[in-house]
């Protein structure tokens, strides 16, 4: 049987899928590159988690309640996971500041301007993709900021005996690696429709849509995706440079 969908549900599929997971794990193993168990878990852990929300995505999207609380667990889940990137113990949920600083006003500006709906079956995805946007953008700007600061602990330490306060004096060494953390995001947006044909444009059109509208709701997602993202940056760094994640 073939679907008409972006992937064909053949028989071979599963031996795809296992092949895949199978060399990347490989790769991982073989270039001593420190995750090869990591690409396992990682994968076995998405098949099951997509495998339960297939089967709750019904249920969800038909009530508000229930939408919400879905989107609750999504940045629950999003918190945890970019502050145990950043830090260890209790300081690692200081993520859910930078996650939700960036993700919510983005995410208000969308509704009350019309440009989405509050449907469940709309602002679940567009919650997900902003959520995962600061997700990837805190724990990255976190790390490389706390990092950057341990190993050039002696400039901050110059820059506080030329008269700096402790967070000015942070902010001039970390700020520079934290703001790399948007670079992915940048290019993804410059290079849309060139490079890449990112999954909304896609599955809009396969979904029956003109190229126009899915142009434009890619457009929207981008764009959110990319202040959203510049907002979790700005406030990690802040919080970064306060001392929240040491």
């Amino acid at each position: 049987m073939r679907s008409s969908s972006l992937i064909s549900l053949t028989a071979l599929l599963p031996v795809a899928l296992i092949a895949l997971v199978v060399l990347g794990a490989l790769v991982a193993w073989l270039g001593r590159l420190g995750h090869g168990r990591a690409v396992l878990t990682a994968c076995v852990r998405a098949a099951a988690q997509l495998g339960a929300v297939s089967v709750l995505i019904a249920w969800v999207v038909a009530s508000f309640a229930a939408a919400a609380g879905f989107i609750v667990v999504m940045y629950g889940v999003a918190a945890f996971t970019a502050g145990r990137r950043i830090t260890r113990g209790r300081k690692a949920w200081w993520a859910a500041v930078p996650i939700a600083a960036g993700a919510a006003p983005v995410l208000m500006i969308l509704a009350v301007s019309g440009t989405i709906s509050m449907d469940g079956i709309v602002v679940i995805p567009i919650a997900g993709i902003l959520l995962g946007g600061c997700l990837t953008a805190t724990s990255l700007a976190g790390r490389r900021a706390v990092e950057e600061l341990v190993q050039r602990r002696g400039e901050v330490e110059a820059a506080l005996a030329l008269g700096f306060l402790p967070r000015e004096a942070a902010l001039e060494i970390c700020r520079p690696a934290a703001a790399q953390a948007l670079v992915p995001a940048l290019d993804q947006t410059r290079t849309v429709g060139l490079v890449t044909l990112p999954g909304a444009f896609v599955g809009m059109l396969l979904g029956g849509a003109s190229p126009t509208e899915a142009g434009v709701v890619q457009l929207v997602v981008l764009v959110a995706l990319l202040a959203a993202e510049a907002l979790a940056i700005l406030v990690t760094t802040e919080m970064v440079a306060r001392g929240c994640f040491t």
